[in-house]
């Protein structure tokens, strides 16, 4: 579907049909005049009438000068009607369990990283521990056992690290999402009423000690 083209606000007539999102049929309606003649108007190819002028003022008065941004552009107006709680509040809980979900898909890949850090941290005093080679250019029995043990060290590579901070960007900007849903719900109602003491009804718990005394 085509979007529909903006009205320039350069003439009284484009004013008013941009600042009240007036099609040039409906505000020929309210001048009682043809779509035409709107069209003739904003183009140029005729003037505005007096009379025109005159059933256009109640219009006209409303409109700031000099003539405001499109009305997309501007940020929501104050006499706005509150926003329903419920799409809100269901929002808020689909964005808290998503994150979640990748937090969780996150753990063992964070488990990964610490012991790849562990291992790098210990590799080389481990390594200086094992004996050297018996002769140049010859296998010995550690050689295995060095290359399992640096292995251990890269357990954690670049593709794991992207996947890791991949999930953590999507994670994180979900929770920003919940937290703005969360200023925009209103507060839980308060509670009917606390609880009573053990071994007292109700009356007896909202009673204040001057009235039992």
């Amino acid at each position: 579907m085509a979007s529909r083209r903006r009205v320039l606000p350069t003439t009284p007539i484009g004013a008013v049909r941009h600042y009240f999102n007036l099609k040039q049929e409906e505000l020929a309606l309210i001048l009682d005049v043809g779509k035409a003649i709107i069209g003739h108007i904003e183009s140029g190819r005729r003037g505005l009438s007096m009379s025109l002028q005159q059933r256009l003022l109640p219009l006209l008065r409303h409109v700031p000068q000099p003539f405001g941004p499109y009305a997309e552009d501007e940020p929501l107006p104050a006499a706005a009607a509150a926003p329903d709680p419920e799409p809100l509040r269901q929002r808020h809980r689909i964005c808290l369990l998503q994150a979640g979900q990748l937090r969780y898909q996150m753990r063992p890949l964070t488990a990964r990283a610490v012991y790849a850090s562990r291992w790098q941290a210990a590799i080389a005093a481990i390594l200086a521990e094992l004996p050297a080679s018996t002769s140049f250019g010859e296998e010995d029995d550690q050689t295995p056992l060095r290359n399992w043990l640096r292995g251990r060290g890269r357990q954690f590579g670049p593709g794991r690290a992207a996947k890791w901070h991949l999930l953590r960007v999507r994670a994180e900007a979900l929770e920003a999402e919940a937290a703005a849903l969360a200023l925009l719900l209103p507060p839980p109602p308060a509670p009917a009423g606390s609880a009573p003491e053990p071994g007292k009804s109700p009356d007896q718990s909202s009673r204040s000690p001057a009235a039992t005394a």
